[in-house]
């Protein structure tokens, strides 16, 4: 991913202690860093079930939802900008390459599935041109996942840091978008949002081509 560069690398280097994204208006969210170090959680099991076929795994992470990809027996990359990401992803059992998304990767135009866990569908900070290019790197038929902020949460876009301990991060452009104004930027990007469902307290979206 590019996100003004690796604006999550103190997160992903630094396990413990409070981490958070706050946003250029103020808002502030506790990053889940314990959980993106962990195992997959049960949550992840419906994204993992629904991943038929070679899968794209943008903004990977520390590569827990690759590593259970793999462990499934499907064929997972995962992308991520940060090297600590990589590293940790590669640590797991799982093929992972350091890349902007938005530059060439492999394989583009056949995959079966992208994802975007974690808050991913804000990398850069345009949901519409992110969706425009996970539909460029799917096939026909794929599907892009992606997990969105509850209804009633809203949509925002602008820049952002992490603060880690005392410690302030670069900005970068992000943004959120929740079960209800995931519509519009995925109509923009040639897609529409097929299914719609909570898992775990959490809510994940499929999305495929109109």
């Amino acid at each position: 991913m590019r996100a003004g560069g690796d604006g999550f690398g103190a997160a992903l280097r630094r396990r413990a202690g409070a981490h958070w994204l706050v946003q250029a208006d103020g808002v502030r969210r506790r990053l889940p860093v314990e959980r993106w170090h962990g195992p997959a959680e049960p949550a992840t099991a419906a994204v993992v079930g629904r991943c038929h076929g070679p899968t794209l795994d943008l903004g990977c992470g520390p590569g827990r939802l690759a590593a259970a990809l793999t462990r499934a027996g499907v064929t997972t990359v995962g992308v991520d900008v940060c090297p600590r990401a990589v590293a940790l992803t590669r640590a797991r059992g799982a093929v992972a390459v350091r890349a902007d998304l938005f530059a060439p990767l492999p394989a583009e135009g056949r995959w079966r599935h992208v994802v975007l866990l974690d808050g991913n569908v804000g990398i850069g900070g345009d949901p519409e041109r992110l969706l425009r290019r996970c539909r460029a790197l799917l096939r026909p038929d794929g599907t892009v996942l992606v997990e969105l902020d509850p209804p009633g949460s809203g949509a925002w876009r602008g820049q952002a840091h992490v603060v880690s301990g005392r410690r302030r991060g670069p900005s970068f452009g992000w943004a959120r978008l929740d079960t209800r104004s995931v519509h519009a930027p995925a109509a923009a990007a040639g897609l529409v949002v097929r299914d719609l469902r909570p898992a775990g307290g959490r809510w994940f979206a499929e999305l495929v081509s109109d």
